[in-house]
């Protein structure tokens, strides 16, 4: 089980870094019959050495008391709490210098646990544009039902824009949480986290009710960007892609405060949406090289970003390397990102069909959707993980049928950018 001790957090004084501390960092060999790595501990349940034991573990793990001083916590059921997920938990938290997190059965069950955590019927959900197809289609289509309201602005890093989406948000109903996603998904706009917190201060002062900040950091996150260090009050992930980042699993994940996690964690205890132990250790041994995978990728997708902005059949490349100096993305990006993430988006000159026959002619680069992973994934949103999404509204924030998503891995360089080359010489 997850050690309460936490000695190797430093050494001689120092302060270890999460890249080192993914090698150990929650869990006691001792504890696992000397064990190097966590064992996968699959079971459903635990013992309790008394009954009392029992009812103490239930009533702190369902969070109708705190610990007492000094008091263990323990382990209850696998819906609840897991070796596993435990030390995943302790790791994850790590990267973004959060407090706690929290894993959760896939990246829209972390949303979705989040959102239905923090509203209520009648509120209104103030959102940047776009989102992922899934979260798109979530808000529009299922939380409607509950009299949720969503309120879309696309310019993020605009504060009369996003001021006045807020004006419109309030004039709709309470505005119950803010949600993000910078870079976006797959257009990579960008949000200025800074401003998303001076809006949250402004409506809790206006109504008395102050709605977190939750940003959706899977394209960045946590190596590049860490949202807690710049104001807002949640990070979430689907770690199925750079955490897990072999295309062997799907999870999400969340961090921040205790208090606001520890919520999160009781409502996806309630309803179910925890992953399974397998799951769990599978994305520990993915942490342990999610920064030399992250760092390769990123290498690569410059170089990729670079050779097909001089493509004549390429309208476009939508990498933060080509953004105008003087751009309000390229200087939000400079005050909260390290680096730029190995997906990003481009436009061939026509349209479905021209971007179909591109897409068919590729060998190295694997059609599929998803991103994140060791190998080169490329796809058409407007077709297949934005499809949900309404046609004027992908219009609207530049979501076309010429718009192809493409996230790089870590094979050779040049045989990536040789595969795209003889792809866009046959069109």
């Amino acid at each position: 089980m997850a050690s309460t001790h936490h000695r190797e957090r430093a050494v001689d004084g120092r302060t270890l870094r999460p890249e080192t501390l993914m090698m150990g960092h929650g869990y006691d060999p001792s504890l696992s019959q000397g064990s190097l790595k966590p064992p996968v501990f699959l079971t459903s349940t635990f013992v309790f050495t008394s009954a009392q034991q029992g009812k103490d573990l239930f009533d702190v793990t369902s969070g109708r008391r705190m610990p007492r001083p000094g008091e263990e916590t323990g382990l209850v059921y696998s819906r609840f709490n897991n070796p596993n997920a435990e030390i995943l938990e302790e790791r994850l938290a790590l990267w973004d210098g959060a407090e706690r997190g929290a894993v959760l059965s896939s990246g829209m069950s972390a949303i979705t646990t989040t959102l239905m955590t923090f509203l209520r019927p009648g509120d209104t959900v103030l959102h940047s544009r776009p989102l992922y197809g899934g979260t798109e289609t979530l808000l529009r289509n299922t939380l409607s039902v509950f009299g949720i309201t969503p309120v879309g602005f696309t310019e993020g890093t605009n504060p009369a824009h996003v001021r006045d989406a807020v004006s419109e948000a309030l004039a709709t109903g309470p505005v119950g949480l803010i949600l993000v996603e910078t870079p976006a998904n797959p257009t990579g706009g960008v949000v200025d986290l800074r401003l998303l917190t001076e809006v949250a201060d402004e409506i809790g002062s206006r109504t008395g009710r102050r709605p977190l900040v939750a940003v959706d950091n899977t394209l960045l996150g946590p190596i590049f960007q860490q949202p807690l260090r710049h104001g807002a009050d949640l990070a979430l992930y689907s770690l199925t892609k750079y955490a897990g980042g072999h295309s062997d699993l799907v999870a999400g994940g969340v961090t921040g405060s205790a208090e606001h996690v520890g919520a999160i964690a009781r409502t996806r205890s309630a309803i179910g949406t925890n992953p399974d132990p397998h799951t769990c250790w599978m994305l520990l041994r993915s942490l342990e090289t999610l920064y030399v995978r992250t760092e390769r990728a990123c290498d690569n997708a410059l170089r990729v970003a670079q050779f097909l902005h001089g493509q004549e059949r390429i309208t476009s490349v939508d990498h933060p390397a080509f953004l105008a100096t003087d751009d309000p993305a390229r200087q939000v990006l400079e005050q909260q990102t390290t680096g730029a993430s190995s997906t990003f988006s481009f436009r061939i000159d026509g349209g479905e069909a021209e971007a179909f026959a591109f897409l068919d002619r590729l060998a190295v680069c694997k059609l599929a959707v998803s991103l994140g992973g060791t190998e080169t994934l490329i796809c058409h949103p407007a077709s297949t993980t934005h499809s949900g999404v309404p046609r004027d509204l992908r219009e609207e924030i530049g979501l076309t049928d010429s718009l192809i998503r493409i996230s790089v891995g870590i094979e050779d360089a040049d045989d990536i950018i040789a595969d795209l080359a003889q792809a866009l010489t046959r069109l």
